[in-house]
């Protein structure tokens, strides 16, 4: 046992980055509970975590107030792909701005220190090409992402006031593309849709002409981020950029992923859907400063790692369940 074992509290726990965060923390020695209401959160992603006596699942929905003695709180529970927080738009805003409340309020009552991961769509639509951390962003407020966009501003936002009016010991993470295993199947988002749809040998659905540009990070080194965030001295808040700088365009990772699959899929386009960024490129020039981080895993090596996932995803659980 590490002589500073901490009890931690991670929401959205059973999450594609929340199960990676709750195996890390259990590795480093911590005591973790991992709550989830499994929106889109799933058992299996932290199955292999249950036998270990310092982990605690409990199913909850941060809507609601929670009563724990913890000393950190990551927050990570929200939908986090168009598909699933367009399905239930005011849920999401709820999880949004409830949560970060009902958290904050949390983190208040035990003195805790508490994590925002909060989102590069923040920054919208931007006009500024990469995205610093100064820039304010051009968001549509009464769009269909607006949900999860002007959410986790307003929880920004909270977390923010919370810091200056009750000297609460806040963090905020701004997380770019973020990809690897144990995404959801079927969340639309391009990295997992378009592997799972190469090994399946199905179109492949490329919105635009494809120059549209992301910036994906993998996800082990996503969590790195964020517990290396969470230990910065106190009077360093965030916001901070986390993703990987290298740009490529949606064409160029469709092609590339047919490629590593080996796969027959043909690529189709169709228009882009409202209010979809056109450029996506994190400036970590921060990240690199506080944290002395910045993504060792280059996007071929991280790709193969996530296809044998999705395919071992698709032996097991037929292609039926995941399509």
């Amino acid at each position: 046992m590490i002589v500073d074992q901490k009890r931690i509290l991670v929401t959205g726990g059973a999450g594609f980055i929340g199960s990676h965060l709750c195996q890390l923390l259990l590795a480093n020695g911590h005591d973790v509970i991992c709550i989830d209401n499994y929106f889109t959160g799933a058992r299996r992603n932290v199955v292999h975590l249950l036998s270990n006596p310092f982990f605690e699942l409990l199913r909850h929905d941060i809507t609601f107030p929670l009563y724990v003695e913890v000393d950190e709180i990551y927050n990570l529970a929200c939908p986090a792909s168009p598909i699933h927080y367009q399905h239930d738009p005011v849920a999401t805003t709820k999880v949004n701005v409830h949560g970060a409340i009902n958290m904050l309020g949390l983190a208040k009552r035990v003195r805790a220190k508490i994590l925002q991961a909060s989102t590069s769509e923040v920054y919208g639509n931007p006009q500024e090409h990469p995205q610093t951390e100064t820039y304010w962003g051009r968001v549509n407020p009464i769009g269909p992402r607006s949900c999860y966009d002007e959410g986790k501003r307003c929880a920004e936002t909270l977390f923010f006031d919370y810091h200056r009016q009750h000297k609460l010991e806040i963090k905020v993470a701004r997380i770019f593309n973020t990809y690897g295993p144990r995404m959801h199947p079927n969340d639309g988002r391009v990295v997992s849709s378009f592997i799972v749809h190469a090994l399946l040998s199905k179109p492949i659905t490329v919105y635009g002409d494809g120059s549209q540009t992301r910036s994906f990070c993998y996800i082990n080194d996503m969590v790195d981020a964020l517990i290396m965030l969470m230990n910065t001295p106190n009077n360093f808040t965030g916001p901070i950029n986390l993703g990987n700088p290298d740009e490529l365009t949606i064409l160029e990772l469709a092609e590339l992923i047919v490629e590593l699959t080996n796969s027959n899929s043909e690529i189709v386009f169709k228009p882009l859907p409202q209010d979809d960024p056109v450029r996506r490129q994190p400036d970590i020039a921060l990240a690199k400063e506080k944290l002395g981080w910045s993504p060792k895993i280059k996007l071929h090596e991280g790709l193969i790692g996530t296809i044998e996932y999705f395919d071992d995803l698709l032996i097991k659980e037929g292609k039926s369940t995941i399509m």
